[in-house]
């Protein structure tokens, strides 16, 4: 199992509950491909760097996990077509 990292940004015009599904979601998403989420930081409303469909703040979630090497493109397909997800990233992590 290697360790990766999935970047998500959120609307910053999505309501709490919004957002807390649309993390929900995305966690549900890791388990249902063998992943195994081991962590979820929040980091809360930020200015984007740049506008993106129109908004300029975005809520910023990094969710830990552990999958095969096959999971991160699956999961990609599917967040990417997420409403509220306005920017994604899957990375993998060095095993230090």
């Amino acid at each position: 199992m290697n360790k990766y990292e999935l970047a998500l940004v959120v609307s910053g015009k999505a309501e709490d509950e919004v957002r807390e599904a649309t993390v929900e979601k995305a966690k549900g998403y890791i388990t249902r491909f063998g992943g195994n989420v081991t962590e979820v930081e929040e980091w809360g409303k930020k200015k984007l760097a740049y506008e993106i469909q129109k908004m300029h703040e975005g809520f910023f979630y990094f969710i830990q996990f552990e999958a095969d090497g096959q999971a991160p493109a699956q999961i990609e397909n599917r967040v990417r077509i997420m409403d509220n997800v306005l920017r994604f990233l899957v990375v993998r992590k060095d095993a230090k």
